[in-house]
């Protein structure tokens, strides 16, 4: 407590030096904790996974990669049968946890026979003889010892040194940043900024003692989550300090809720039975908001108990993503997707009846990930942008909040003192931080409503300066596209549909986040993942983030792939 209060009692000269020095380093410190942690996952080399050889009877092989494999004549298929007598999509193939398999039907007008009877479901041996369109096949799985040589060929994550070497690094920065905060901060909130960012630290060093116990010492993806929760810790310890305690504690519940996620998508079948309790609690989040929620900034979507507060929409996205990762043999049928379909519209009416538009948005723009990635149909995609652009005119009309932000977009220096506060001093705070940044504590922002929430951009702009914003952008944007690497070669769809999902997700928040605070979309009151303070939005970020992971398939990497076991029991 000693060296505490020295740092709270230093000298001026000795506060501006280190500000000025540290204005400098932190962003470099930043550009090379996110380059070690992104490199690795958008460069990996990608090799699919060979589970078993289709054998046609012409001789012909057709390797399976995948654990969910569609059989037809559409070129997007898995496996295609150029025969008239073949269906686009005609049947599913599937491999399951155990190295079993089945063939499913999916109610195409051929059918699907094995060993000459017709089947809708049907568990296969290794010399069933399986027909499709006329067309006869057979099934050869790999072996357990080539499926132990498999996982000796996938891409290795990275080392446990390098893993050692990124948290390190964080930890350097994020001491750097506390103790700036002791420096230039109020001295009665030495407490808070003590525990937001120690906090920070022992989690990360928790969790990755954690999965070096489980044999999985990647920490890229987590390295990213952590940095941007620091920087949110910064602003929080900026604008509210006495939030940090509860910003690290929703942390923590995130955290839990993440490694939850994972769990349940380590074992396949669970997580397929996990849609239907996650499709009810979604909608069940949303009416217990409608009827006992709040309404706030003209949208009824918090629920206040005490003096606590939560935006139960934020769980319903990762209730959504579970919803939309449906099996393959699942997806292929026109039941279950008109099933999905009344499940968005119901989800989407719910919030509209909360008046919570900007939340709204991100579940359409979530629908249609999934349903283009379930049926790779462009014209299904325009017809729902079209009813997208008609629900939006129709909200404009029956939201009068919603009518004032879309008027005050591109206006806002029209009316600098009006409509247009927010975003004006927003826009004058990133313009004096410059590409450093001003310091710590050293910001005006600080005063303006929502600074480390809806504005946090400008927050971090402000104090950290342009290239900071640009960093933790990119890093979102790094998760996107390493689920979108990821899917070429995902083992299950409902796998890469949940990544890519969740993915898309963070990233439209950013973007409505990012671009409103700018006026360069109508400001939304969208937070910013992992950044923004706010429990429910924190909880959200890393519950999404638990589907990321899972979709990792690089060796000792995603917690949801099993070790393969040699003859001695030990694990690879």
């Amino acid at each position: 407590m000693e060296l505490v209060e020295s740092l709270q009692h230093a000298l001026p000269t000795y506060v501006n030096v280190y500000i000025a020095v540290f204005r400098y380093l932190a962003p470099a410190l930043a550009l090379l904790i996110l380059l070690r942690a992104i490199w690795p996952l958008i460069s990996f080399r990608r090799e699919p996974e060979i589970w078993a050889w289709l054998c046609m009877a012409d001789g012909k092989k057709h390797a399976i990669t995948h654990w969910e494999n569609v059989i037809g004549r559409s070129k997007r298929s898995d496996v295609v049968i150029d025969l008239a007598t073949v269906s686009r999509s005609h049947a599913v193939l599937t491999r399951y946890d155990d190295g079993s398999w089945t063939i499913s039907d999916t109610d195409s007008p051929g059918g699907v026979y094995v060993n000459g009877k017709k089947v809708r479901i049907r568990a296969l041996k290794e010399e069933d003889v399986i027909t499709v369109g006329g067309m006869d096949m057979t099934l050869q799985p790999i072996s357990q010892k080539q499926a132990r040589h498999l996982a000796q060929l996938r891409t290795k994550a990275s080392s446990f040194s390098a893993s050692v070497a990124n948290i390190l690094m964080l930890t350097i920065f994020q001491v750097l940043c506390c103790i700036g905060f002791l420096m230039t901060g109020a001295e009665g909130n030495g407490q808070n900024y003590l525990i937001g960012f120690g906090g920070i630290m022992l989690s990360q060093w928790l969790l990755f003692v954690f999965y070096c116990f489980i044999r999985r010492p990647s920490f890229e993806v987590e390295t990213i989550a952590f940095f941007i929760c620091t920087m949110g810790m910064a602003s929080i310890c900026t604008v509210v300090p006495g939030e940090a305690v509860k910003q690290f504690a929703s942390m923590v519940m995130g955290i839990v809720l993440f490694l939850c996620v994972g769990w349940s998508l380590r074992d396949l079948e669970r997580a397929k039975q996990m849609r239907y309790v996650a499709a009810v609690a979604g909608i069940g989040f949303l009416l217990l908001t409608l009827v006992f929620g709040r309404q706030i900034n003209g949208a009824k979507n918090w629920i206040v108990i005490g003096g606590l507060s939560m935006q139960p929409s934020e769980l319903s996205k990762i209730c959504f993503v579970f919803v939309g990762a449906s099996a393959m043999d699942r997806i292929m049928t026109k039941r279950n997707i008109f099933m999905f379909i009344v499940y968005s519209v119901v989800v989407c009416g719910c919030l509209a009846l909360m008046n919570d538009f900007g939340t709204a948005l991100i579940f359409f723009m979530a629908f249609l990930v999934i349903a283009y990635m379930r049926s790779g149909n462009m014209g299904t995609i325009a017809l729902a942008c079209t009813g997208l652009g008609f629900a939006g005119v129709l909200a404009l009309k029956i939201a009068p909040h919603a009518l004032r932000r879309f008027a005050n977009w591109r206006h806002i220096w029209e009316a600098p003192l009006d409509g247009g506060y927010q975003q004006t001093r927003a826009l004058m705070c990133m313009a004096s931080g410059g590409l450093v940044g001003l310091g710590t504590g050293q910001g005006w922002m600080r005063n303006l409503f929502a600074a480390d929430s809806d504005m946090v951009i400008a927050t971090v702009g402000e104090e950290w300066g342009l290239i900071m914003v640009v960093l933790l952008i990119v890093s979102i944007a790094a998760l996107g596209l390493f689920s979108v690497r990821c899917a070429a070669m995902g083992r299950s769809s409902f796998y890469t549909i949940g990544s890519c999902t969740a993915a898309a997700i963070l990233i439209v928040q950013v973007i409505l986040n990012a671009l409103g605070t700018v006026d360069v979309v109508p400001l939304t009151g969208v937070t910013f993942p992992f950044l923004s303070n706010g429990g429910s939005s924190m909880l959200c970020a890393w519950g999404l983030l638990g589907f990321i992971k899972a979709a990792d398939t690089r060796q000792n990497a995603s917690f949801a792939v099993k070790l393969v076991r040699r003859k001695g029991g030990q694990d690879e």
